[in-house]
Formats: C-alpha cells, sequence, structure tokens
C-alpha cells in the first residue's frame, strides 16, 4: 500500500469492499460501476503524471549536473501485475515424467570391466553385467600429408595434379575452421584465447590467418543460408515473423527473425518498416516496384488521395524499376507528393512487385504481433494469441471488484485458447461455427470494469485475424518460436 493509500486507509478499504454486483436496484447499481470505473481512469491518470513528472524532475536535474532519482523497484500492491508472461496460464498443465538422460546418449564404444579373479572367492559366480554409462570427449588433432599425384603431359605442355578432397583448401581442414567459426561465434571465444586453445591441442596457426579465417571468405555461408531460406520459404504457406531492437556499432538496428518448425533465418537491418519487412522475405539488398493493378489496390487500403493515384497511372505501368530509378521517377513526376504519401506509394509498389516476381516463394499468410508493418504484406494475417493476451495482463486494476472481474475474464481467455488448441487437432464445420460464436460472446460480453471492456473491443476488432486458424486448422495460435523477446 502507498503512502497516500496509508492516510486514506478507510476510504481504500471502503473502495475495496463495494461490489456492484450486490446492488439491486439497477441505476444505483450503474451510478457505482460509473463511479468506480472513474476512480480507475484518474488512479492512472495519477500514476502517469507522477511518472511523468519524475522524469522530469530527472532531466532537470541531470541538466544541473546532478543525478535523477535511483530506480529503486517499489513493492507492488496486491493486483499489480509486472509480469506480462502468458506462459503459465496458456500451457496446459502436464504431469511430470522424469525420463532418462541416457536415451539420447548415442554409445561411440563399449568396453568390459573384468574383476580381478585373484580377489574373488572361490564360489563367486557370474551375474551378468553392471552398465554405467560415461560421457568424455577427445580433442585429437588429424593433421593429414596430403601425396597428390602430378603427371606431365609434354605433348600438351600441361601438368595433371589431383585435387584436395572436397572441404579442404589452404593449410587447415574443415573439422579446424568449423572448430574455430564456432567457438569465436558461438560461443563469444576471443582470438587470443583461440589461438592458445588450438596450440594446446597441437594446432599452430597464426594469428593474421585466424582472423582472415574468421572475417574472410564467407560466401558459401552465405550461399548456403540462401539456400536454406529459399527452402524454408517454399516448405510451407505460413511463416513466423518477429522483431527485436539490436545495438550494431553502438547505433540502435533491429533484429529480424523468420522461421517455422523446418528452420530460422535471422538478419539485422537498420529499420524495423514495411519495406524492411519486404524486402526480408526475399533476401534482397535492394527493393524493386511495380505499377499494377495490385499497387492500386493497396493504395486504396492505404487511402492515398485520388489526384496522386491519377498520377501514378501515368507513369509506365508493368515495368520494373530499380529504387533509385522509382525515386527518381517520383521526383520528377510527383514532386509535391509529401513525405508519408511517397513513403505509401513506395511500399504499395515494393508490396506488388513482391506477389509478381517469381525468384522467391511468396508467403501466403505470416504469423506475428500486431505490429503495423507487417499488414497487408501478404493475403493473410494471423495473429498472435500470446501476444494479446500480454495487453489484458498489463491492465492493473485499483479496485478489488475489478481485479476479480479480469482475474475471471484470463481464466476464460484462457481456457477458450485451449478451445482452439484442442480444434487444431480435430478441426470440424460444426465446431468452427461454434468457436466462432464463442468468442463473440467472450469478447462482446460487457464486464463493467470499462479498461477492461475497452481492450475487449480492441480484440474484437482483430477477430478475423485470430480466428484464421478456424479456417487454417494448420496454423500455430502463437508466435512464440519467433519471439525474440525470449531470444
Amino acid at each position: 500500500m502507498t503512502q497516500s493509500q496509508s492516510r486514506n486507509k478507510p476510504v481504500y478499504d471502503l473502495l475495496q469492499a463495494i461490489d456492484p454486483k450486490g446492488i439491486a436496484d439497477e441505476s444505483v447499481r450503474r451510478t457505482v460501476e460509473i463511479l468506480l470505473n472513474l476512480v480507475e481512469e484518474l488512479n492512472l491518470q495519477v500514476k502517469e503524471l507522477r511518472e511523468e513528472n519524475q522524469r522530469l524532475r530527472d532531466e532537470n536535474n541531470r541538466l544541473k549536473g546532478e543525478q535523477g532519482k535511483p530506480d529503486i523497484k517499489a513493492k507492488k500492491n496486491k493486483g499489480e501485475l509486472s509480469n506480462h508472461s502468458s506462459e503459465k496460464e496458456r500451457e496446459t498443465p502436464k504431469k511430470h515424467t522424469k525420463t532418462s538422460k541416457n536415451e539420447s546418449i548415442k554409445i561411440d564404444r563399449e568396453e568390459i570391466l573384468e574383476y580381478p579373479r585373484s580377489e574373488l572367492p572361490a564360489d563367486a559366480q557370474f551375474k551378468g553385467y553392471e552398465e554405467v554409462i560415461v560421457q568424455d570427449i577427445k580433442l585429437t588433432t588429424d593433421n593429414v600429408l596430403f601425396r597428390k599425384q602430378k603427371y606431365y603431359s609434354p605433348s600438351e605442355g600441361k601438368t595433371y595434379l589431383a585435387e584436395l578432397p572436397l572441404g579442404y583448401g589452404g593449410e587447415f581442414g574443415p573439422g579446424v575452421k568449423a572448430l574455430v567459426i564456432s567457438l569465436y561465434y558461438g560461443s563469444n571465444m576471443t582470438q587470443g584465447k583461440l589461438l592458445e586453445f588450438l596450440e594446446d591441442i597441437g594446432i599452430f596457426m597464426s594469428a593474421g590467418h585466424l582472423s582472415n579465417l574468421l572475417i574472410k571468405n564467407h560466401s558459401d555461408f552465405e550461399n548456403e543460408k540462401s539456400e536454406i531460406y529459399l527452402s524454408g520459404l517454399a516448405s510451407s504457406p505460413w511463416q513466423h515473423f518477429d522483431q527485436t531492437g539490436a545495438r550494431v556499432g553502438g547505433v540502435n538496428h533491429t533484429t529480424n527473425v523468420i522461421c517455422n518448425p523446418l528452420y530460422t533465418i535471422y538478419f539485422t537491418t537498420s529499420k524495423k518498416d514495411r519495406l524492411t519487412v519486404v524486402k526480408g522475405l526475399q533476401n534482397s539488398q535492394e527493393l524493386e516496384f511495380i505499377l499494377h493493378p495490385l499497387t492500386y489496390e493497396l493504395l486504396e487500403n492505404f487511402q492515398l488521395a485520388t489526384k496522386w493515384k491519377n498520377s501514378l497511372k501515368l507513369l509506365p505501368q508493368e515495368t520494373v524499376f530499380s529504387s533509385t530509378e522509382f525515386e527518381t521517377l517520383l521526383d520528377t513526376y510527383l514532386p509535391k507528393l509529401g513525405s508519408q504519401q511517397r513513403t505509401r506509394v513506395l511500399e504499395a509498389a515494393a508490396i506488388a512487385f513482391y506477389h509478381q516476381q517469381t525468384d522467391w516463394p511468396v508467403v501466403q499468410t505470416l504469423l506475428c504481433d500486431d505490429a503495423p508493418q507487417f499488414k497487408l504484406i501478404t493475403e493473410d494475417l494471423a495473429l498472435c494469441w500470446v501476444h494479446e493476451g500480454r495487453h489484458y495482463k498489463k491492465l492493473n486494476p485499483y479496485v478489488a471488484c475489478h481485479q476479480e472481474l479480469l482475474d475471471q475474464f484470463l481464466d476464460e481467455f484462457w481456457n477458450y485458447y485451449r478451445q482452439l488448441l484442442a480444434y487444431r487437432d480435430s478441426p470440424r464445420a460444426e465446431l468452427a461455427r461454434e468457436l466462432k460464436s464463442k468468442f463473440w460472446e467472450l469478447f462482446d460480453t460487457k464486464s463493467g470494469y470499462e479498461q477492461l471492456d475497452e481492450r475487449k473491443r480492441l480484440t474484437e476488432a482483430i477477430a478475423s485475424e485470430l480466428l484464421l486458424v478456424l479456417e487454417h486448422p494448420e496454423l500455430p495460435l502463437h508466435n512464440n518460436p519467433a519471439d525474440t523477446n525470449s531470444l
């Protein structure tokens, strides 16, 4: 309880004891509900104003060469939620069964250990073996002296020399190269420690060669990544997509992740806008643009003014433009186009090109959160139920009856989520209709707690994206495999 609450404890206790459901008179009950919601709204405003006031005080102190208020986390009040994760609620409790780790251990060799016969009594009887698995590793060199056959043809004036086996090149084999790259990038091992490690096991490498090995001639890795990405996109009509902040050279960037159960691809970009997503789906360094019917269909959704659309129709249609060419075209023929409208035109033309190109599989459905940069790129958009659940967990009701209403709703929310999970295992048209009806019953029912009801209205607005699973049961219900916040 805060200091202000302790000073007004009788009022605080009275508020916590009020439950409008127990009031028989409808008009009185409705009046009490309005007053309680007003208390919630004022409490939220006071909290936000205090936080803003403290930020301004801290900034003022910093400008004067002083320090701001230390960020000491206060003890949370009853009902105040700081953990917005929904993992505990969404998962169906499972009975824990302990499994042996030995089941997954690969046995490389077997060795029989004999008991010294001289120490056994005369009547000792053999009773078989007791098995014990011991895991160990050997770091040994595999230095090979290749004797490459060499021939010379006097008639051709040409020398023929046998080639090294696949994967070999230079002074070091594929095993050393793979180990060095894995330890450096996967385990954050410094180059100095890597050189010590290699020398300890009998591999002698110069610091310059190690540096070149780590930062140069990685085209094979880039090609392999592109092949994996291409196959991954082609493996399923839907893909997970998520983004999170990253620091590159002290500058804010964005790490993107695209995946499905068969693969995962990461790439880091300077921006996180819709054009970045379109570029990422094509594994492209440079966007391309086209003006054709889909472009104008998208511009209708973007609500671009008719005069600009008419101006665009005077430009070459069905022609693929590079980024520089298209930007020059807009500068020349639409010089008064505002920055926001220009961005919408670029997005529409880039998405239109993406859907008509044939170099990369076109994703039919993105499974992601409700960030605006993911919208209108693919034919369908499936939203994550776990992300939606977090919005409700961020509600922080002050009044006890509202806390109870929120708890009750969250139980119903995750019960409905589990029904959707069951539907994915056994989809039926009749069950799909029933679940759709339950959705509207759950989110359209007024609770009397206005902040909760407003949040429910926002969920209703994205019903088609949340319920896409009823048409496509193969879709997951959450975006956790791509949730970069947990990486």
